[in-house]
Formats: structure tokens, C-alpha cells, sequence
């Protein structure tokens, strides 16, 4: 055992003494108690901890084993860390409930059970509160993202930067980031390309964008097949563009394209089928690339979460059956962080041109530094590190939705669990908008099952629950799925 005391008052406030003991060595000991010193509220949110380097001296420890100890805990949502403010206690994290009772004079105390710290609904920033639980789909950790690795990357992509990198640029994107997606996709999603097919974008919605413009003038025409069940801002910003989607029925294989007849195109998502899941039975995999062949159309694949896969083999992109027919598009929003805005089009060589030419001379184009930076990122083997720490990570929150439903709500299905970011419950029908108003009352924000369908399709209605279960903090999903499963009706 080793008691430290880190007593420089003048980097973080308050003298803390931590006890660094029990398995796992330093880095180990370190996270346990600083942990524990956050959820006795020792450590008060806001308080800033200080420098590697302080605490290293003050504990006798080596600087990485306090930076990795940080890290570990700024990826569970304990700390938060941003450039120029230091590393800090998180503000969300309000531990209730004393933690003993002292005895009255003269008497000894009676000792309490120990207790789970209980978090509280914190104010937002807009002054407001928000849901204390955030179960809705689309978003990865927001904690997870990896700070050290990334800033070490853009670093490195700063000091090699030629000049022109800092210049107007190629509409196209940077070519040291086409490069090492083209070596990327290829590798871990059988994509076939070169870089001269890539176009660099800012998300899928900016391609459909560029893919479809306004009106006459977009790269592509109407009308556009979809799936039954998709994004509703998707159908809205292709409606925007004068573009009408016609719905495909899905079953337990995926969407049914044998029922495209003379459509232009159509919109996809053959690895996980968004929102209910499964992949595109093979068969129609094949079937809809004939079809876009004997058509002259085009195929659209949302590659929005192929990365994520647990209980399945991987399945590689649909573009890889035809390049010329197929149009591959994919971003980080799921593996990094949407707040980066970087994604790209992998093109038949015919369409290149002409979503150059809708992209224009003048677009605003995402930022050279962070593309210069993802190249390095992928080229240096962090990105992989990441993707297969954050699909563990996932697994993990996944397994334990399926057991907390098993343990406490064993009448409800949950479908759509083999890849992805989130799941589906199935429930009785006409249930649907009670659920999600009662979660509402538990605190809970998430989506119902009808949120996503086309208005259009023919489809039987099937009630239901999206769960995204990858954006909760660490220390707090646990309080998210007990707080989900009260929400849901009785058996």
C-alpha cells in the first residue's frame, strides 16, 4: 500500500491524499482512486487536477501512468480534458448521500452500507435540463474520443504540411487522405478504388447533397429507391431537392429489391440495415447490382456503421461487387466523432467529374489541417487501435442492455443486436407512443420505431423502440438501462 499526499495547493485547490493500493499496479491504483475521489465528492465537478508531470512527482510515479490513469478516466466520463483549461473533475458527475454518519458525542458512529454514487440530472449548458439519460441513436462516446492520439496526429500532419496545404486546395479533398482511405477501405471493407474516385465531403448529408443539388442541376435524378424505415432528415433534405423517394418493403434478409423497377437509383444500407438491422441477404446483394446494370442506374451504400460488428462476419461493402455501379459513401461520425465533419464518396470514374463540378472551385470544403490529420491518424495504425477498442467497448454496453432486458423486462424482443450502435425493441402493437412517453418521465430521450418510417410505404406498422446505447457516460448506463426498463410495459 502507498499513501500519498499530492499537496500542491495552487494546482488544483486542495490538498487530496490518495491511497494507491490493490491490484494492477500503479496506473491500476491510480485510476481506483482518484475515481473514488470524484464519487465521494472529494474531488467537488469543475475542480481542475493538476499536470502530469505535478502529480508524477508528487505520488513517485512514472508521468505516463498518471496520463494514461486520465485518460482511462476522461474515457468513463469522470474527467473531462481540453486543450488550454487543463484536466478536470466532469460537472456532470454529482455524487448524493453522506458518506457515513457521524456518532454523538462521546458514542462511536454507526457505519452506513456502502452505497453506488446516484447521479443527478445536471443543468444543461443553455441554462436548462436536459434528459438525464440519452439513449438515442446516431451518436458514438462523446468521452471515448481519443484526444492524445488524435492531437499527436495533427501534430505531426502540421510539421509535414507543405505550404499549399494551406491554400485554397482540391475540391476533391487532400491527396494524402484519399491515399490512405483508398489503402483503408480496401483492407477493412473490401472497397475497390484508387484515390483519384474519392471525393473528400463533410457526411453523408452533404453527399446527397452534392449528389443530387436543387432541382435540374443535381449529378443525379429522381426517382430514388429507399428503404421503408430510414432517416426522415435524409427523406427531408432529398425532398427539399425536388427528389421522390420510393419506399422498398424490408423483411428478416433486408430490403426488397426485387421490387425496384424503373427508379434512377437507390439508397441502401446493405452492412446493417438502419434502424432495424441485419445485413443484405447475398442474393439481393447481387440482385440489386444486376438491376443497376440492366437499369444504367446507381446504387447508393451508406457504410454509416459497417466498422461496428460483433456477433457476425464482417461484411464487406457492396461497392466491391461493382464500382462502376455502386457509389460508397462513409464518414467518422460513428468511429471518431461527428463533430469533425469528414466523409467521402468512393465514385464510378464518370461521376467524378460531375461531383466535382457540383462541389465547385469556392465550396466549403471540410479543413485541410483535419484531413491532413485523419491521413496521418490511419496511416499510423491509431485509427485501427481505435475502431477495435470502441467495438469492445460497444459489445460490452451492448451485452449488458440484453441482460439488463433479460433480468428485467424478459417479455420484450430485442432485435438488431449482431453490429451497430443501437438496437431494436420490439413491442405490442399501439404501445409505441405510451413507451416513449413513459421513458420521457424516467428521464430517458429516445426514439420510437415509427419516427423512422416512410410515410409512403405499404408496410405493415411494427411498434417499437430505437435504443442507442453508445453515447451514456460509463459510470452512468447502468442507471440508463434500469431507468429504460421501468419505462417499458409489463408482460
Amino acid at each position: 500500500m502507498t499513501e500519498s499526499w499530492v499537496n500542491s495547493a495552487e494546482r488544483i485547490g486542495v490538498d487530496l491524499h490518495l491511497e494507491l493500493s490493490g491490484p494492477g499496479g500503479r496506473r491500476a491504483a491510480l485510476t481506483r482512486a482518484l475515481r473514488e475521489a470524484v464519487r465521494s465528492g472529494r474531488l467537488a465537478p469543475g475542480t481542475r487536477l493538476p499536470p502530469y508531470r505535478s502529480l508524477a512527482a508528487d505520488l513517485g510515479v512514472a508521468r505516463n501512468t498518471v496520463a494514461d490513469a486520465y485518460a482511462e478516466l476522461v474515457a468513463e466520463g469522470w474527467l473531462t480534458a481540453r486543450q488550454g483549461s487543463g484536466t478536470r473533475v466532469a460537472t456532470g458527475v454529482a455524487p448524493l448521500g453522506r458518506p457515513g454518519r457521524p456518532g454523538r458525542p462521546g458514542r462511536p458512529g454507526k457505519p452506513e452500507p456502502r452505497r453506488t454514487a446516484v447521479l443527478t440530472p445536471m443543468a444543461t449548458p443553455s441554462g436548462g435540463r436536459g434528459p438525464r439519460h440519452d439513449l438515442r441513436q446516431g451518436s458514438p462516446d462523446p468521452s471515448a474520443f481519443p484526444r492524445t492520439a488524435w492531437s499527436a496526429s495533427y501534430r505531426r500532419a502540421l510539421q509535414a504540411a507543405p505550404s499549399e496545404a494551406f491554400g485554397p486546395g482540391d475540391p476533391a479533398g487532400r491527396w494524402e487522405l484519399r491515399e490512405a482511405l483508398a489503402e483503408y477501405l480496401a483492407r477493412a471493407r473490401g472497397v475497390r478504388t484508387e484515390p483519384g474516385r474519392i471525393v473528400v465531403c463533410s457526411g453523408f448529408a452533404h453527399a446527397l447533397r452534392l449528389l443530387f443539388g436543387q432541382g435540374a442541376g443535381g449529378v443525379l435524378r429522381g426517382p430514388l429507391g429507399v428503404e421503408a424505415y430510414g432517416l426522415d432528415f435524409h427523406r427531408g433534405l432529398l425532398a427539399t431537392a425536388g427528389v421522390r423517394t420510393v419506399p422498398l418493403p424490408l423483411d428478416e434478409h433486408g430490403a426488397r429489391v426485387e421490387e425496384l423497377g424503373r427508379e434512377r437509383a437507390v439508397l441502401l444500407t446493405p452492412a446493417h440495415q438502419f434502424p432495424t438491422g441485419g445485413p443484405l441477404h447475398p442474393e439481393r446483394r447481387a440482385a440489386v447490382v444486376d438491376w443497376a446494370r440492366a437499369q444504367g442506374a446507381v446504387v447508393l451504400e451508406d457504410d454509416y456503421d459497417g466498422e461496428f460488428r460483433y456477433d457476425r462476419r464482417p461484411v464487406g461493402a457492396l461497392q466491391g461487387l461493382d464500382p462502376e455501379r455502386v457509389i460508397h459513401i462513409g464518414s467518422v461520425s460513428k468511429s471518431l466523432s461527428p463533430a469533425l465533419r469528414l466523409g467521402w464518396m468512393i465514385l464510378p470514374e464518370h461521376l467524378v467529374g460531375p461531383v466535382l463540378a457540383a462541389k465547385g472551385e469556392r465550396e466549403g470544403w471540410a479543413s485541410a489541417p483535419d484531413q491532413l490529420a485523419l491521413a496521418d491518424f490511419m496511416r499510423s495504425g491509431a485509427y485501427d487501435r481505435h475502431v477495435r477498442r470502441m467495438r469492445q467497448r460497444y459489445r460490452r454496453r451492448r451485452d449488458r442492455l440484453v441482460a439488463a432486458l433479460a433480468a428485467q423486462a424478459p417479455h420484450v424482443e430485442v432485435t438488431g443486436i449482431a453490429a451497430g450502435l443501437h438496437a431494436v425493441l420490439r413491442l405490442p402493437p399501439g404501445s409505441e407512443r405510451s413507451v416513449v412517453k413513459a421513458a420521457a418521465w424516467q428521464g430517458v430521450a429516445l426514439d420510437g420505431l415509427a419516427a423512422f418510417r416512410h410515410p409512403e410505404t405499404r408496410m405493415p406498422p411494427s411498434d417499437g423502440l430505437v435504443v442507442g446505447y453508445a453515447a451514456p457516460a460509463e459510470h452512468a448506463y447502468g442507471a440508463a438501462l434500469d431507468a429504460l426498463c421501468a419505462a417499458l410495459p409489463p408482460a
